[in-house]
């Protein structure tokens, strides 16, 4: 069993990777976040069906101990109403600052539910459980909690870490390929802004990734957490370092705001701002045109060479500025200035 060490103090957590995870979720609560006197399962029907009842039979709790709540699958559902209604059910059901919310799901189910942990009454503990390879290496870790605004995503949230993180890299045999492309581009992330070995890796075992052969996939899922880890040790509020995770999501959050949220997968849409940022470092003489081939490369083999959208211009610029990174209207883009390493530009 692999266990990524989170230091942050009193908040400090683990993130376990184990082929089987599942099976084991009642013995790591009882270590990591002791015995609970009520405890809500968030997740979405399609998750609960394939691996919710067996959360579920695993815990062997009472209906009156283990509320399910359902939230149905999107961008869309990722709400201020839809957090409303679980903590309408929280406080319906006696839920105190001793209960315990568990997140079983992909990025949706882990923001909302990590956000109605966040503020119900003042913050309660949470456990990550993420179904999709994009939460599992990305959104399940540091703490980033948030529903979405009409106008914007991600724009109502707050930092909240989880108790633990809790990887069972064997659901994602039930993933779609959509969805674990998705994924990937997260993982591609971590290689171009922090781990020229990493990407490498990632370039020499293309072929295994794309076959999802079990022992790659849980050491890509490793390596990310590792990476992801530091970053958040280093910068839990994202003051300074933890910025350069936006690589390729300013682009891609303006892509994702203009066809409306569900038309791309977030990872498509980061891919391709991951060849926008790649291309604008390489006009602004930033990044060597042998890198960033070897960027745009490594994107194809891993079938991530998605085409641009057609946005006009104007609407794309309107868009990006929008993103809550920018300051006093003016972008901050996260660029690759070498493979493993990247730069924040002000525009």
């Amino acid at each position: 069993m692999d266990r990524v060490r989170v230091e942050l103090g009193l908040r400090s957590y683990d993130i376990v990777i184990h082929n089987g995870a599942l099976e084991q979720l009642p013995a790591l609560l009882h270590e990591e976040a002791g015995d609970k006197t009520r405890v809500m399962l968030v997740t979405n029907p399609v998750i609960y069906k394939l691996y919710g009842q067996k959360v579920q039979k695993n815990l062997g709790m009472s209906k009156e101990e283990l509320i399910i709540a359902l939230v149905n699958d999107g961008e869309e559902y990722k709400t201020m109403a839809e957090a409303e209604r679980l903590i309408d059910l929280l406080i319906e059901h006696k839920f105190d600052r001793h209960s315990l919310i568990l997140a079983l799901g992909g990025g949706v189910i882990g923001d909302l539910a990590g956000f109605v942990a966040a503020i119900y009454q003042r913050g309660i503990d949470y456990v990550q459980i993420p179904t999709t390879l994009v939460a599992q290496v990305d959104s399940s870790v540091g703490g980033k909690t948030a529903v979405n605004h009409p106008n914007a995503k991600n724009m109502i949230g707050a930092f909240h870490q989880p108790r633990l993180v809790v990887i069972d890299p064997l659901v994602l045999r039930s993933l779609s390929q959509r969805d674990f492309l998705s994924g990937l581009a997260e993982v591609v992330k971590y290689g171009l802004i922090a781990d020229r070995d990493f990407f490498d890796f990632l370039r020499d075992n293309a072929e295994k990734i794309n076959a999802r052969e079990d022992q790659v996939i849980q050491q890509i899922i490793l390596w990310s957490c590792r990476i992801k880890g530091y970053i958040v040790e280093n910068d839990e509020r994202e003051g300074g370092i933890r910025a350069i995770l936006n690589l390729g999501h300013t682009f891609g959050h303006a892509i994702e705001r203009y066809f409306g949220y569900g038309h791309y997968r977030h990872g498509e849409a980061v891919a391709i701002g991951m060849g926008m940022a790649a291309g604008l470092a390489n006009q602004l003489e930033m990044l060597k045109t042998d890198d960033m081939e070897k960027i745009l490369e490594l994107l194809k083999s891993l079938r991530l060479d998605f085409p641009d959208p057609e946005i006009p211009a104007e609407h794309f610029m309107r868009l990006m500025s929008m993103d809550k990174k920018a300051k006093d209207g003016r972008l901050r883009l996260v660029l690759p200035t070498d493979i493993g390493k990247v730069q924040i530009v002000v525009m």
